[in-house]
């Protein structure tokens, strides 16, 4: 977990890891965006590349692939991490999820970062904070390490 905050333009200095890990990446450029108007994401391109393919080709629920589609267009932008390790997050990503003026939390999350406010951090923690042995305990047995 990292902490992270805008500044006045608009862009988030990034932990030394995180500039690390995306300068490791083949294609530099990201995409910054939200599938549901709450939570930001950083995707690596390819990642949202595949996402992309992936709206295209779902049959299940077509009508939801394309809402989110259209959530993470509208909002998404393509950027790159500039060589002070700032990430830049669009004035419409910025405005319609209010992430200016508090501390943003960011953690790896599949093959993306997830970007949370600082009440959708503490919802979580509340929620987090009554995990019981026993759930641990049925992720152990299951497979986890």
């Amino acid at each position: 977990m990292y902490n992270g905050r805008l500044d006045d333009k608009g862009r988030m200095k990034l932990a030394a890891e995180l500039v690390q890990y995306f300068a490791a990446l083949p294609e530099k450029k990201l995409f910054v965006t939200s599938l549901d108007r709450r939570t930001a994401q950083i995707y690596p391109i390819s990642a949202w590349r595949s996402n992309e393919q992936f709206f295209q080709e779902y049959r299940e629920d077509p009508t939801l692939a394309r809402k989110i589609a259209f959530n993470a267009a509208d909002l998404g932008s393509e950027t790159e991490v500039d060589s002070q390790g700032r990430l830049l997050f669009s004035p419409d990503l910025r405005r319609e999820l209010g992430l200016e003026n508090q501390t943003l939390h960011l953690y790896a999350r599949r093959k993306h970062i997830e970007v949370l406010s600082e009440k959708q951090y503490e919802d979580l923690k509340n929620e987090a904070t009554g995990t019981t042995p026993d759930e641990v305990g049925r992720l152990e047995t299951a497979g986890m390490n």
